[in-house]
């Protein structure tokens, strides 16, 4: 756990230094390549990164969101998110920018390391 609250406050130090902007297409081929091979997927008719996790009750699906949530509120960059028992559906992209930004990535990079502590 106390893994978890550290990789919290890492992360929400990178995130607070990361820039607002929409990522460029050199960025976009570097940065979201790694999480589409993790099993995100870009959205059809927006420029949002999609993914849906499954876990074995609604427990640990709840505990994963807490530990999402904590890093999302420190970044001030909350996902789109749905939940029905253990299945987690994320979608992230920046409003400020109408697309993917640095912030998306970096919650994504989050994203993945909380779904393995589970």
């Amino acid at each position: 756990m106390r893994l978890i609250f550290r990789q919290v406050r890492q992360f929400g130090k990178m995130a607070s230094e990361a820039k607002r902007a929409k990522l460029t297409a050199e960025e976009r081929d570097s940065v979201l390549s790694p999480l589409k091979s993790a099993g995100w997927v870009m959205v059809d008719g927006r420029d949002a990164i999609y993914k849906e996790f499954m876990f074995k009750n609604f427990n640990q699906a709840f505990g994963f969101m807490t530990r999402v949530a904590l890093l999302a509120e420190k970044m001030d960059h909350h996902p789109e998110w749905f939940n029905v028992y253990n299945k987690v559906q994320i979608t992230l992209s920046t409003h400020d920018v109408s697309g993917l930004s640095d912030k998306d990535v970096k919650l994504a990079n989050f994203i993945e390391k909380a779904a393995q502590v589970q």
